[in-house]
Order: C-alpha cells, then structure tokens, then sequence
C-alpha cells in the first residue's frame, strides 16, 4: 500500500513529492503519464519566479524541478489514473491498464486548461501573442495596445489589470450584455483606457513569424468586418478543470466541489473527504501561478504528512 499518492506532475505535484518525501514519508508515488512539468512547459517564456533571475521557456524552467523533487525518494508511475475512490479508510487509484493501487492518502493536483475559441490562428500564435494569463504576460506589452476576448468576470477583471500597463485595451465580446457582475462591467466602463467592442466576433488572429500582428473582427449585427494592428490577444471565455478523476462510477463526486468543477478546500488543502488534498489549478479561487500552485504543493504534503502521523496514533 501507498504512504501517499500525488496525481498530477505539474508545480503542485512535483512540490507536494519534494516536500513530502523529504519530510519523512517513506512510500510517495507521483502518478502522471507523461513526464512532469505540467502545462507551464508550453509557456515561451518565464520571468516572474522568485529567485530565478534568468528568462527561461517553461521548458528550461520545469527540467531542474525533476530532478530536486526525485532526489528525496519520489516515485513516478507513468501511467493515467482514471478513478480515485474511498474504501473504508484508505483509497482506491484505478489506472487505465485495469490496475487498482491502495493509498493511505491522495493528493490531486490534476489542474486545468483554459478553453480556447477555435479561431483561425489560434494555435499557430498560441504562446506567441495569444495567451490566457495576463498577470503572467500583461508586462511584455507595456505601453502597447491589446485585445480581451469574453464577456465574464475574468475577462473584464484581467481587462482592468492589463490598464495598469497597456496603453489601450479593447474589450471583444460577442453580446452586448455581459455574464460578468453589473459592479465589475462598471468599473470597466469607467477605465478610460478600455474600449468596448460589442457585438464582435474575431474572425482571424493574423500575425508572422515574430508573432501576432492583428486581429479581423466581424460585427454581429451589421456583418462588417474590421482590422485591429495589434501584438496580443488574451483570451478568457472558461476553463475546464481536470476533475475527471474524482467521478465515481454512480456519477457522484469524491468530494466536494463547486459549480464549475474546482474542488473546494480549506486553507490548508483538505477536502471535505479525510486523506483527500487538493492543490494547485484544480483548487477553488486558484489563481493559476507557478509560485502559488507550488506553495499549495507544500501545503498539501505538510498536511499529509500530520494526517498520516494521526493515522499511526
């Protein structure tokens, strides 16, 4: 039986497996497919970790984490986890080659993925220009202009932030009324640095091989068409949590969750459910950064560690 089983390779697994291997716990296995890293490796570039004075793509950054996170006694098992369950006191991790592993206690740090829109040049200039984060790239276009696209909290939220540096903002939303909260669309119309452009729809993302250069946009109601010359689009129109895992076979959740799948925690990681911790992106109110998703990592496995030492008293 597993002392303690990490699902999920990415900042918060990997720092949960650091700190739980070296603080005593003897049997850490960190389930994940592929190799560690997790999405941040598709990052271009990353300049915002403390203590890491050079720019590095998510790549460079992740390759070192590897290393120090195994070095303490953490197991990796490259294989896909389809099902964690509860039996009795203990837990039940189901693999996708029809093996049942038994942990003493889980910490998910599966995370999530911004969804994307689909629209031409999206994914050619994805990384390059488009991105999801502007507290992680709203910085390289100081004094620029950029697009927002999404009409809900997070887009007009990050919209306001992206003021604090952005000589202008266009807001890009496919309806004039917004799902955001009527305070938060205030505040928005209040900047003057925003511009709102509604009923748009982008049609193209354009750009070379420095990147994006502009965007085509189509008014809904008149069908005529408009170009932006810009270097950035950020888009926020959701995100998909990857909670599979915690749906048990009659449908019902592990634990429990909020309305749009995050599962929720105290501050200390611990879900509603003994033994079971959550960390990083796939956490309620996560605010989707390196730094954080670590420092949730650490968190968890210090709560593992006292949870499992009460299991020996």
């Amino acid at each position: 039986m597993i002392d303690l089983a990490i699902i999920g390779g990415g900042p918060a697994g990997l720092s949960a497996g650091l700190y739980a291997t070296r603080g005593g716990i003897k049997n850490v296995v960190l389930f994940e497919k592929g190799m560690p890293g997790g999405q941040i490796t598709g990052s271009s570039e990353i300049e915002n970790y403390p203590g890491v004075k050079e720019i590095l793509s998510g790549l460079d950054f992740m390759q070192p984490w590897q290393e120090q996170c195994f070095r303490f006694g953490l197991k990796h098992e490259m294989v896909e986890v389809q099902r964690v369950s509860k039996k009795g006191d203990f837990f039940e991790i189901y693999q996708n080659d029809g093996k049942v592993v038994e942990a003493k206690a889980v910490i998910i740090t599966t995370g999530g993925r911004p969804k994307k829109t689909g629209i031409k040049g999206e994914a050619e200039f994805w990384g390059k220009g488009v991105s999801t984060c502007a507290t992680c790239d709203g910085f390289f276009y100081k004094n620029k202009e950029v697009a927002v696209l999404g009409g809900g909290d997070t887009a007009l939220e990050e919209a306001i932030y992206l003021t604090k540096m952005c000589k202008k903002v266009y807001l890009i939303h496919r309806r004039d009324a917004f799902r955001a909260a009527p305070v938060t669309v205030e505040h928005a119309k209040q900047n003057e640095k925003i511009e709102f452009l509604t009923p748009y729809a982008i049609e193209e993302i354009k750009g070379d091989n420095m990147g994006v250069t502009g965007l085509l946009l189509k008014n809904l109601q008149t069908n005529q068409t408009k170009q932006l010359d810009l270097p950035g689009i950020f888009i926020f129109v959701g995100y998909d949590v990857n909670n599979q895992i915690l749906k048990q076979e009659d449908g019902s959740m592990l634990c429990d969750v909020d309305e749009y799948g995050n599962v929720i925690v105290d501050l200390s990681m611990r879900t509603n459910i003994a033994g079971l911790f959550a960390a990083g992106d796939i956490r309620i109110q996560a605010p989707k950064q390196v730094v954080c998703a670590a420092g949730d990592g650490a968190n968890a496995a210090l709560q593992a560690i006292a949870y499992l030492d009460s299991l020996h008293k």
